[in-house]
């Protein structure tokens, strides 16, 4: 359910609305099954949406779907940051369901950390090069 209000939330910033076919397309999942979902956000007060029409975001589920956006970009960002960046989109999913509040709020904090002191970024990249170079640990 969250990866729907995410894409929903996604794909509505452009012109304030989505479609199921838009939806579907972007989750590579069958209309069907993204209507079901979409249902089940509507009875949820996430959005609004009627059969064969638009989906609009809620005030409630555009700040869930802003929250949750916030999440995997955050995470997305702390994995390039440590250099695991082979499967950085798979991993990102992987781990954004699965993952406590407290450390979210940890990785966010890591990842504010190196944001505002790129001289400690890089010094975090030059011991990974010199610790590949020494054969150490990945």
């Amino acid at each position: 359910m969250e990866d729907y209000l995410e894409m929903i939330c996604r794909l509505a910033a452009r012109e304030g609305f989505t479609r199921i076919q838009e939806l579907a397309e972007a989750l590579n999942v069958q209309p069907s099954s993204a209507t079901k979902m979409v249902q089940r956000l509507a009875e949820g007060r996430y959005l609004i949406y009627e059969k064969y029409g638009v989906i609009k975001l809620t005030a409630l589920g555009k700040q869930t779907g802003q929250e949750l956006l916030a999440r995997h970009n955050t995470l997305r960002e702390f994995l390039a940051i440590i250099g695991a960046t082979g499967h950085l989109l798979e991993d990102t999913e992987k781990i954004e369901h699965n993952l406590s509040q407290e450390t979210l709020a940890c990785i966010t904090r890591l990842v504010k950390f190196f944001r505002e002191r790129p001289e400690c970024l890089a010094s975090f990249y030059d011991y990974c090069r010199q610790s590949d170079n020494a054969g150490g640990e990945p």
